[in-house]
């Protein structure tokens, strides 16, 4: 009930004239951005930010997760219609969403994706609203050994269970602490890798670096790939909807299993991507009609978009609670809150009830108003994809330099963000992926200042880290996630040895 109360007060702090402005700006960016092949949340978050340096923080952070809201549900558009994934995690979605539109049925499609988007999510808060002040106060027993075994904890398990090649992962990760060191050091005060240049004295901004490595990269790429959208034309109207939401009942057992698949992966780093196609691939595989998937199947529409922005919305829990993004998405609001002069983690909670209370309560606001908005204007936002190419990236590479610039005033920032956008467009060319990246450069320096601390405390000696159950219990697990693939490759082949041989003949 205490959680209710709260949650009623965050509604008091969201329900202003401004706020809701904001809100509904946020929203038609988000589905702006979302719609753009390639462009995504993530990368519009990332642009965007500047954009709310002037606001208090929580109307800043209302309008950024809005933008985040409405870049989920507009990334379905461009994969129903014109069969390309506005989002890594929509690809699911074409298998079965892309054939619907080719034979009438886009409507139905597009209001499935998006109702399911709105249960996954919804499932997701509800999540936060009762889990976040629980795992905060469980936090503010926590010394600077217990947060770097939680930071040790998130470096390993997006290695042990990322999808991508775990030497990439390493790789990435490395770079991004690498980069996080330059500047001067808080601990000793000492100056880090500037090598006598004044402008690195302050270090690598993050926001400069996420601009580039998403927005600048994304441009390049879509430039090679010379995209050109062809699609299909779509209208919803009241009845498809209504016809819609009255079959729903029939799949509550697919939209159940996609969302707790969504917020499980969400919390830990595996992903929407891993939960949109583990979504899909359980429905296929528990349907009493598989061959039918790939075919139009309104039921391979629900299950990889419940199951994607769950995972979306839930990796916000750990952002939150711990101060530990869940996903690259999260990792960029997290150095948003750094600006705004906000400490993610259980302080949160009990320094800043307003902010994080107007926050989830402008989750569940935002998804409400975001499932209205676009069942009512999908043929506008579809019709955003057939303006040129050509006419689009200036002003999305103008918006960039922009609001690099204005975070520090600096031109060198904006060499430093071109830099990083071939950075970026390298990594995605040979498949190392951006979010290790993204998380290391956002919490290198606060892993390095606990693990420091922790040495200094315990006059240098490593036992501090299994010096009592919690930070112990952590630590072993961050050691098991980091060996997972090569653990669970020595049970599979001990399972294998251990199975009866089969009788010749």
């Amino acid at each position: 009930m205490e959680a209710f109360g709260l949650l009623m007060h965050g509604f008091a702090v969201l329900l202003t004239w401004k706020t809701l402005v904001l809100m509904m700006v946020g929203l038609v960016l988000g589905i702006f951005v979302g719609v753009l092949p390639g462009l995504g949340g993530p990368n519009g978050v990332a642009i965007l930010l500047p954009l709310t340096f002037t606001m208090d923080p929580t109307s800043a952070i209302v309008m950024l997760s809005c933008i985040y809201w409405g870049a989920l549900f507009g990334g379905a558009i461009t994969s129903i219609l014109f069969n390309i994934p506005g989002e890594a995690w929509s690809v699911a979605t074409t298998f079965d969403g892309y054939p619907m539109a080719q034979q009438g049925r886009a409507a139905e499609a597009l209001t499935a994706a998006f109702t399911s988007s709105f249960i996954g999510s919804l499932v997701a808060v509800l999540l936060i609203t009762f889990l976040a002040p629980m795992i905060s106060s469980f936090a503010l027993k926590f010394g600077p050994p217990e947060f770097f075994s939680v930071y040790l904890l998130t470096f390993c398990s997006f290695v042990g269970l990322g999808r991508e090649a775990k030497h990439k992962t390493v790789i990435s990760m490395s770079l991004g602490l690498l980069l996080a060191g330059i500047g001067m050091d808080t601990v000793s005060g000492q100056l880090r890798m500037t090598f006598g240049t004044s402008e690195l004295l302050r270090g690598v901004n993050f926001l400069v670096a996420v601009i580039g490595l998403f927005g600048i990269s994304e441009i390049l790429l879509t430039m090679e790939e010379r995209l050109a959208l062809r699609g299909h034309a779509a209208g919803i109207s009241l009845r498809v909807v209504l016809r819609v939401w009255i079959d729903l009942p029939k799949y509550w057992i697919t939209l159940l299993r996609s969302s707790f698949i969504g917020c499980w992966l969400g919390i830990t780093p595996g992903g929407a991507i891993a939960a949109s196609f583990m979504g899909y691939n359980l429905a296929k595989r528990f349907s009493k009609d598989p061959e039918s998937f790939g075919k139009g199947r309104i039921e391979g529409v629900f299950a990889p978009e419940t199951a994607a922005h769950a995972s979306g919305t839930a990796a916000l829990l750990p952002m939150l609670a711990l101060g530990i993004p869940g996903s690259g998405t999260a990792a960029i609001l997290l150095g948003g809150l750094m600006v705004w002069g906000l400490n993610p983690g259980p302080l949160l909670f009990v320094e800043h009830k307003d902010f994080v209370w107007g926050l989830i309560a402008s989750m569940y606001l935002g998804n409400v108003v975001g499932l209205v908005l676009v069942l009512t204007t999908v043929p506008i936002f579809a019709s955003i994809l057939r303006v040129p190419f050509a006419a689009v990236a200036p002003m999305i590479v103008v918006s960039c330099a922009i609001g690099a610039y204005a975070i520090q005033n600096a031109m060198f920032d904006i060499w430093m963000m071109l830099g990083f956008g071939v950075v970026g467009y390298v990594f995605k060319k040979i498949g190392i992926p951006l979010a290790p990246f993204t998380l290391a450069l956002v919490l290198g320096n606060r892993a390095e200042d606990a693990f420091r601390l922790s040495m200094i405390g315990a006059g240098g000696d490593l036992k501090v880290f299994w010096s009592n159950g919690l930070v112990g219990s952590i630590t072993t697990l961050a050691i098991v996630l980091l060996f997972w693939p090569v653990i669970d490759k020595a049970f599979g082949s001990v399972g294998r040895l251990m199975r009866p041989a089969k009788a010749p003949g």
